[in-house]
């Protein structure tokens, strides 16, 4: 792979982030589980997403580098005021480098998928 590439696909994490994807993935939420089912292997649309991603100095849920897209899944520690304001944060630096992130509940994967991949679809333009 070439060294743009993978700049440009990560836009220059630092490698302890890399080690860190790696653990998340093995311990994934319910709410990742169920949405990986339908996210790999280009399952939706034809679209490859990748799983705890590091891109810059963040590590995203889900990531499409075709369509710039980060898809992120909260459970309840998102709602406290401090981590309002960090995925705030987050998102808006990622805007900066042209990545749009979208957000769902963790219940809204477990109780509506067809919702939730609904939404994705619409983002991406895929419907």
């Amino acid at each position: 792979m070439s060294e743009e590439y993978n700049d440009n696909l990560h836009k220059g994490a630092i490698g302890k982030l890399y080690q860190y994807g790696r653990e998340l993935r093995q311990f994934s939420t319910k709410a990742e589980k169920i949405l990986w089912d339908y996210l790999r292997n280009r399952k939706l649309d034809g679209l490859k997403f990748r799983r705890q991603h590091p891109i810059d100095k963040y590590i995203a849920d889900f990531y499409c580098h075709e369509k710039k897209l980060v898809v992120e899944l909260d459970g309840a520690v998102h709602e406290e005021k401090m981590n309002v304001h960090y995925d705030e944060a987050r998102t808006y630096e990622l805007a900066g480098s042209g990545i749009r992130v979208i957000r769902f509940w963790n219940s809204e994967v477990e109780k509506n998928i067809e919702f939730v991949l609904d939404e994705i679809r619409k983002v991406t333009g895929m419907r």
